[in-house]
C-alpha cells in the first residue's frame, strides 16, 4: 500500500485547489458572457453615451459607490430602457440592472455595489432602438468583502 507524504499531500491538494479555481473563473467568465449576449441580443456593444462614476480603489468592497449616467433625450422616439452592471469576477457577474421610461428627466442612478476582489465594472446600456453602448472601469479591492472582521 503506497501512502503520501504529508509534503505530497499537501502539493496534492495546492494543485487541486488551483484547478478547482480555474474551473470556477472559468465558469463565471462563461456565465458572465451568456448574461451580456442575452441582454445585447448579439449585437456588439459600443463605447459611449454612459458614464460610469465609481472609485479606482475600493477600501470597503462590500460598499462600493456606483453611479451611471446616459447620455439620453428620454423621449418617447429616444430613450434609454435597460441597463445592465456586470463585475467579472464576481461568484455571480450580474450585480444588477435598471429600466427606464421615457419622460426621465435625466437616466442617472447612484447605488452601492459589492466586490469579491480587484476586478472591471462593466455597464451596459440598452436604448429604445435596440443599440447597446458601454463603459468599462478597473476597481482594486484593497481588502477582501468576505474576509472575517475586513
Amino acid at each position: 500500500m503506497n501512502t503520501l507524504s504529508r509534503r505530497q499531500t499537501f502539493v496534492l491538494f495546492g494543485w487541486a485547489a488551483a484547478a478547482f479555481a480555474l474551473l470556477r473563473s472559468s465558469h463565471v467568465a462563461a456565465q458572465a458572457n451568456d448574461i451580456v449576449a442575452e441582454f445585447t441580443g448579439g449585437k456588439p456593444p459600443v463605447a459611449g453615451r454612459v458614464e460610469l462614476d465609481i472609485p479606482f480603489t475600493a477600501d470597503n468592497a462590500n460598499s462600493v459607490p456606483l453611479g451611471i449616467k446616459v447620455d439620453s433625450p428620454m423621449t418617447a422616439d429616444n430613450y434609454c430602457s435597460e441597463v445592465l452592471v456586470i463585475a467579472d469576477k464576481n461568484p455571480r457577474p450580474k450585480v444588477c440592472s435598471f429600466k427606464f421610461e421615457p419622460g426621465l428627466g435625466v437616466p442617472y442612478l447612484t447605488t452601492r455595489i459589492r466586490l469579491a476582489e480587484s476586478q472591471n465594472v462593466t455597464v451596459f446600456v440598452k436604448m429604445n432602438d435596440g443599440s447597446v453602448f458601454m463603459t468599462r472601469k478597473a476597481v482594486t479591492v484593497t481588502s477582501g468583502a468576505c474576509a472575517p472582521g475586513g
